[in-house]
């Protein structure tokens, strides 16, 4: 058993979530699913708690109801080896989401995540500041991380 794990409140579209979600990471699985029974206060068989992983960072997700809703304060930071996995992970997680600045995006489901080249905090940690800065500049935008772009920036003064 993990120490930490992200638990998900959601109206009522958590296995759907969780099915998103698998689809899309390489490196996951449906761990269970736990459903209301017919005499639970609503219809039998709905899933109240689904649990699952995400290249091996295991997730519950809960049908709460409306009480809560997602916001950006909290997120998940992808660390992304290259640009053909950011691309990927951007064009998935951003169908029926949003785009936001410097790398984030909000799912279909509200959810927040951050694609991020891995490049990206070596680059904004140089230790040349001018060449640092220009990255960060470059970064600011930015929707979607183009290495290619914060390459560009780091090197031409």
């Amino acid at each position: 058993m993990l120490k930490i794990t992200p638990f998900l409140w959601f109206n009522d579209k958590a296995e759907e979530a969780m099915n998103f979600y698998v689809s899309i990471f390489k490196n996951s699985k449906i761990l269970g699913v736990d459903r209301f029974g017919k005499k639970g206060q609503v219809p039998g068989g709905e899933v109240v708690i689904a649990n699952f992983q995400l290249e091996g960072q295991e997730f519950l997700a809960l049908n709460g109801g409306p009480h809560y809703t997602f916001s950006s304060a909290t997120s998940f930071l992808v660390n992304c080896e290259t640009q053909q996995e950011v691309d990927y992970l951007w064009d998935k997680l951003t169908q029926g989401g949003e785009s936001q600045g410097c790398g984030w995006l909000k799912d279909k489901y509200g959810v927040t995540w951050q694609i991020t080249p891995t490049i990206l905090p070596r680059l904004l940690k140089d230790k040349d500041p001018a060449r640092a800065e220009r990255v960060r500049l470059a970064m600011l935008k930015m929707q979607k991380i183009e290495i290619k772009v914060l390459k560009e920036a780091y090197d031409h003064a």
